[in-house]
């Protein structure tokens, strides 16, 4: 198998930790990839993982994932489980040696996401998080305009992450509970990919942010199935008292002094994935809208505007490295992720996995965004300005 820089690579086995929406989707990105096979999964409810097993022809599966990486000889292991059980599974997976790449966030708390990161200083393993939309051709056709200077000093960035699946007061999920999904929610869960696909384009870290959070439904009723004392199943609703925001306005300000705001929502009527970002420079400016993520837009004052597809030919060396297909065919969210996860495992197989600089977000940069959203949470709760 060829891979990489050329040399010649034995197959990278892999193991999946959760095997719901995300974690299906990782296995399909994976077997897009030459020189890769999932082995392995594992889920808490063993009929799902058999299931899931059976259904994507993947040999093994198990209801305790340690007994998975003490059975198994895995290359990587995916963890695509929820935010709660990052830390622990990541720490077992570094401590057995095993190359880790986790979904967003790193972990429930500023201090695990810490630990991780000391710990992968001591047992060297590759290491990233799933930041899937930096690697999408023209989120990296951005990255190279701004780099190169082609609009210019960047004076201003911006973004929206809007969508309306928790709008009503029924909507309700995991996500709520910070126990599991941790003390934020929407600047957790959307937001985080703003900060980190921000600070993608520009090169530059966020090192300041003023934001208000919002929570518009302080409680929410929640369907639940209870037994009465006849012993039938009946549904009830039950009231739950709600520590998390639904939507955030964010001021921020890069390691450069460039200022910036972001607005997210997940209570935005008829915004389903509307993922946008936005860099003004002194001599034009770019927007890229997830939903049509193919494109690029570069704004001009004294020619018209531009609409950029994400064709091959016109497109920086970057960006090319990133559209695989023919003109006139989209790359979308799917795309990003499969390269997301390609640019982890050249990392591997090239072991150039040690070096400062990745492609992917390392744990340290997720650790980096951890900090982020607890700092919007004390800068709403403080009302002021608050420095990383």
């Amino acid at each position: 198998m060829i891979f990489g820089r050329g040399a010649r690579m034995k197959k990278l086995r892999i193991g999946i930790v959760g095997t719901g929406f995300i974690g299906k989707q990782h296995i399909e990105a994976i077997r897009r990839i030459p020189g890769t096979e999932v082995v392995a999964i594992a889920n808490d409810d063993v009929e799902v993982a058999k299931d899931v097993s059976e259904a994507l022809n993947i040999r093994h599966y198990y209801s305790d994932y340690r007994k998975m990486l003490e059975e198994e000889t895995l290359d990587v292991v995916h963890n695509c489980t929820p935010s709660a059980y990052h830390y622990p599974i990541n720490k077992a997976v570094i401590e057995k040696g095993i190359h880790i790449f986790c979904e967003k966030p790193l972990a429930l708390t500023t201090d695990e996401s810490q630990s991780l990161v000391e710990l992968i200083k001591k047992h060297q393993v590759a290491h990233g998080v799933n930041f899937n939309y930096r690697h999408n051709a023209m989120v990296q056709e951005m990255h190279s305009r701004i780099k190169n200077g082609s609009i210019g000093r960047v004076h201003t960035v911006s973004g929206e992450y809007l969508q309306d699946w928790l709008m009503y007061d029924t909507d309700y999920d995991w996500r709520f509970e910070p126990r599991v999904g941790g003390k934020g929610r929407a600047i957790s869960d959307i937001g985080s990919h703003c900060f980190d696909t921000l600070q993608f384009i520009a090169g530059k870290k966020i090192v300041g942010v003023n934001t208000r959070l919002v929570t518009v439904y302080p409680i929410r009723k929640v369907n639940i199935r209870v037994v009465d004392d006849n012993g039938e199943v009946r549904n009830q609703i039950k009231e739950v008292a709600i520590q998390s925001d639904d939507a955030a306005h964010i001021l921020l300000e890069l390691e450069d002094g460039t200022q910036g705001i972001l607005n997210i929502s997940q209570v935005f009527a008829g915004k389903k994935n509307a993922f946008s970002l936005h860099a003004c420079g002194e001599k034009a400016s770019l927007t890229w809208h997830q939903e049509q993520a193919d494109r690029l837009l570069v704004g001009n004052r004294n020619k018209g505007n531009e609409e950029i597809f994400a064709g091959a030919s016109y497109l920086s060396e970057e960006g090319r490295h990133y559209s695989t297909l023919p003109n006139g065919h989209p790359v979308g969210w799917a795309d990003a992720l499969r390269s997301s996860i390609h640019s982890f495992y050249k990392a591997i197989q090239n072991d150039s996995y040690r070096d400062t600089e990745q492609g992917y977000a390392t744990f340290e940069a997720g650790h980096h965004i951890m900090r982020l959203v607890d700092a919007c949470i004390k800068s709403h709760e403080e009302n002021s300005w608050v420095r990383i």
